[in-house]
């Protein structure tokens, strides 16, 4: 996912627009590896673990949304490995969101596979904070 600076005037709505078009090719990429009723549990939400999203539509609009708010996410992967239809894939997460809020968070995934396609999708990530606790 790329960065896209703007500026002022039509240069700048030209680049929404080009960013706009980029972020739903990127959904609609990453979307094309979920299976129809696939699970995608989010790191944060309001359930133990984390929002539960189901259904291709459903994570779909939460990419969507996510890439409206956090319009220069990247993720660099670190490591992964297979086991069966498990998989787990480690990586850094950077960006920022539009409250100001700056990422940079290691994480991971763990997949759990229907024949090519992620039938869900469980994603962790690190808690950076400055207090002194365990």
């Amino acid at each position: 996912m790329g960065q896209f600076a703007g500026g002022g005037g039509a240069g700048a709505l030209e680049g929404k627009a080009v960013a706009s078009s980029a972020y739903e090719e990127e959904r609609d990429r990453i979307l094309s590896f979920f299976d129809d009723d696939a699970t995608f549990l989010m790191a944060r939400g309001p359930e133990p673990n984390g929002r539960r999203v189901h259904s291709k539509p459903a994570i779909g609009k939460v990419l969507a949304d996510r890439f409206k708010v956090i319009s220069d996410m990247r993720w660099d992967h670190i490591e992964h490995f297979v086991a069966g239809n498990r998989a787990v894939s480690v990586w850094m997460v950077t960006g920022t969101s539009a409250d100001g809020e700056a990422l940079n968070y290691q994480g991971c995934d763990i997949y759990e596979f229907r024949g090519d396609k992620i039938l869900n999708k469980d994603t962790y990530w690190k808690i950076v904070e400055q207090k002194d606790r365990l």
